[in-house]
């Protein structure tokens, strides 16, 4: 049963789980769970998606309930009149606040993307970032006798593919659980030591206008019971949502 964080004649949110993905993708042709085939079974009502997010992510994922919702939103989000937090835990001390000015190349996939255009351009990318907590645990990864880790708030201004996860890594701040662009020695010590099979990045917040109304909606997605455990054993209890 999926957590429907908000719903009214127009739109549903939810708090999607990590390792979801939104809708079938060539990329995934294994699997057969999607949030936009589960949402409908729940709500018995068609569902469009307006935004997405990674698969490993978890998180606030909106849909509408009809077609013309689904237009005004998605112009809203292409406009950059969303505003989206979300929240990582990364390698490292991060500085206490930044700005990544860093353009991506578009990431193409071999099957999902075969007939797209190869030899574009890198798309300008900016993610605002807030240190909230760090942790020293006294344990060693790699080179040094204890390890220490980030908690950070993400601030996306732009919202290219993976970009999160890319610009953590340029910055050598690589999030915790990342397969693709993350350490594979901090991977398998959260696995081994905290029993933590997931990327540790959230959707945590979501700020759009509603789409008839114009009423500013803020919704909040809370986190599992992986990234409790994992902020518990940090010590940042008190920044649970």
């Amino acid at each position: 049963m999926l957590e429907i964080l908000y719903k009214d004649e127009y739109l549903v949110a939810i708090n999607k789980p990590s390792g979801l993905l939104v809708h079938r993708s060539p990329i995934d042709r294994h699997e057969t769970e999607f949030a936009i085939q589960q949402l409908r079974d729940q709500i018995g009502q068609y569902v469009y998606p307006v935004h997405r997010l990674d698969k490993p992510t978890s998180g606030v994922l909106l849909f509408t309930l009809d077609k013309e919702s689904a237009k005004l939103m998605s112009e809203q989000f292409r406009q950059r009149e969303t505003e989206k937090t979300y929240l990582a835990v990364v390698r490292g001390y991060t500085e206490q606040s930044g700005f990544i000015d860093h353009a991506l190349v578009e990431k193409l996939d071999k099957i999902a993307d075969k007939n797209a255009n190869k030899d574009k351009e890198a798309q300008e990318a900016q993610t605002e970032y807030i240190r909230l907590a760090t942790v020293e645990v006294p344990f060693s990864v790699g080179i040094y006798d204890k390890t220490r880790y980030s908690l950070v708030k993400l601030l996306p201004k732009t919202g290219r593919k993976h970009q999160l996860r890319r610009h953590m890594k340029h910055i050598s701040h690589h999030i915790l659980g990342d397969t693709k662009y993350g350490r594979g020695e901090h991977n398998i010590f959260i696995r081994e030591t905290y029993d933590c099979h997931r990327l540790l990045l959230h959707a945590s917040e979501l700020k759009i206008k509603h789409p008839y109304t114009n009423e500013l909606l803020t919704i909040k997605a809370p986190l599992d019971s992986t990234c409790k455990s994992i902020f518990n054993s940090f010590g940042w209890s008190e920044i649970l949502i």
